[in-house]
């Protein structure tokens, strides 16, 4: 991906490949979306995708794949022990990081439940830079807690700090040493922060944090699942970084860290899993509960030929021009907004552009979940289907307290090489829309609330009628069209 200068002065985003094979979309009347979001519970989740122009829920499992990784699908051996497929993989993520063993698993979460499982016991702690919705749920679930120590700089919406998802390294010594030894699990840091924005780490930052994880004999976990964004702003943003190769910055990062696991629906664009480490005694407790949850240590619940397109992905994730598309369009996407005045995070981070529902919809209260009254009223205005990122992604306590999210996030991801320029500014010229209309959105209340990520399958209602209000304006400014 380059951004090239054209004649006229502007700068846009070019994609350095081409598409061989498409997929028919279909944009229905808005009358229709907004009966299909009644439906769905105002949950974009439990939309048809039928219903869905442009699916910008989410880059996991949705990535385009090389033709080199669809050639090598049909390569697979699946051999339930032994397989070919699993040697090429095995070399294949220990080339990238640089490690001795690894241990395959069907997604990134199963990996989190092992590493709970065998890591967290009731009582311990899990610092982090910032908690991802499955990762907490799972370290929950066994015992633990979170404790997030992300700095100042990664909660301030609007910013120039290039690495706002750093973690704060003070306090990290701080916890350390009222807690001991003992009483933390492991230290996770994950690359792309992903409920705040998609903000990277610095590799400085992550050599600190292991300086203090091995002063204090702690495991070190890397989730690596958003690392190809990462690297892009290392390469980027980070002096030290600018005369280091994609690969040196990566084995640097996996040499400062205990345990990396990553989940390929993101990392290698398949679909996914595993865990990779150097350490004899990490891999020889994981090792021993992959047959039990995942299935054999040689294809760990995924497909043969999954892991024939991940082997591929991720020798390609340190090709420039692969790494580059999805940030480089989430840059030119946030540019474009700010150019309309709508609230964004900044500076532009990875996996998607970050709409600050909080400042978007100001006249919505906090509990009455504005991030995902946006993503409903988007979805109506346009088609395209975004993620809430705020207080619907948290879970009541055990005492039915609501935690208030720090932020309030309307996620619309930009898988790579999946978008056009033109659907781009399609989705920013109906977010310009909505947002000149925004006073006509209201709140939503829970109709149906699970107890445990709630956000993926509960389901909620307007607390007004404002969802016709918007269509009926839509149809003034817009007549006909859809």
């Amino acid at each position: 991906m380059a951004n090239v200068k054209f004649f006229n002065g502007q700068s846009f985003p070019l994609e350095m490949h081409k598409v061989r094979i498409i997929q028919k979309l279909n944009l229905i009347p808005i009358e229709a979306r907004q009966e299909a979001m009644a439906a769905a519970g105002n949950n974009t989740f439990l939309l048809k995708n039928r219903d869905v122009f442009m699916d910008m829920l989410t880059d996991s499992g949705v990535n385009a794949m090389s033709d080199r990784q669809l050639a090598a699908m049909m390569l697979a051996d699946d051999s339930y022990a032994g397989s070919e497929t699993f040697e090429r993989l095995d070399k294949a993520v220990n080339t990238l990081f640089g490690t001795r063993y690894f241990l395959p698993a069907h997604q990134g979460r199963a990996c989190e439940n092992l590493l709970s499982q065998i890591f967290v016991r009731p009582g311990t702690v899990v610092p982090m830079n910032y908690h991802f919705t499955t990762t907490k749920a799972h370290i929950t679930l066994n015992g633990g807690r979170i404790e997030e120590i992300i700095v100042d700089e990664g909660l301030a919406v609007t910013s120039t700090f290039p690495f706002k998802g750093n973690m704060d390294v003070d306090k990290l010594e701080q916890l350390m040493q009222r807690h001991g030894r003992e009483g933390v699990a492991f230290v996770r840091m994950e690359a792309g922060t992903n409920l705040v924005g998609g903000q990277p780490f610095s590799l400085e930052n992550l050599e600190q944090v292991s300086a203090v994880c091995r002063g204090h004999g702690v495991p070190l976990v890397l989730d690596a699942s958003l690392l190809s964004d990462n690297l892009y702003f290392n390469k980027l943003r980070e002096p030290a970084c600018a005369g280091m190769s994609l690969h040196q910055i990566t084995l640097r990062m996996a040499e400062l860290c205990d345990i990396i696991y990553f989940s390929a629906r993101k990392l290698g664009f398949g679909r996914g899993g595993g865990m990779c480490t150097s350490n004899d005694e990490h891999f020889r407790r994981i090792r021993e509960m992959v047959p039990l949850y995942e299935g054999f240590l040689t294809y760990g619940g995924m497909s043969v030929r999954e892991m024939e397109a991940i082997a591929i992905g991720l020798e390609e994730t340190l090709d420039p021009d692969m790494i580059s598309q999805g940030p480089i369009f989430i840059e030119y996407m946030v540019e474009q907004l700010l150019q309309r005045r709508i609230p964004v995070i900044t500076p532009p981070g990875g996996l998607g552009c970050h709409v600050d529902a909080r400042a978007f919809l100001d006249h919505i209260p906090q509990n009455q979940y504005p991030a995902g009254a946006l993503a409903s009223a988007f979805f109506i205005a346009s088609g395209v289907r975004g993620m809430e990122r705020g207080t619907l992604s948290e879970q009541r306590d055990e005492n039915g307290h609501e935690p208030m999210a720090d932020m309030e996030l309307l996620r619309l991801a930009l898988p790579r090489r999946v978008f056009t320029l033109s659907q781009v500014n399609y989705a920013v010229d109906r977010l310009a829309w909505l947002y000149d209309n925004r006073r006509l959105v209201g709140g939503l209340r829970f109709t149906e609330e699970p107890r445990v990520l709630r956000f993926f399958f509960g389901k909620l209602a307007p607390v007004t009628d404002w969802q016709n209000d918007l269509v009926a304006r839509f149809r003034t400014d817009f007549g006909d069209s859809l």
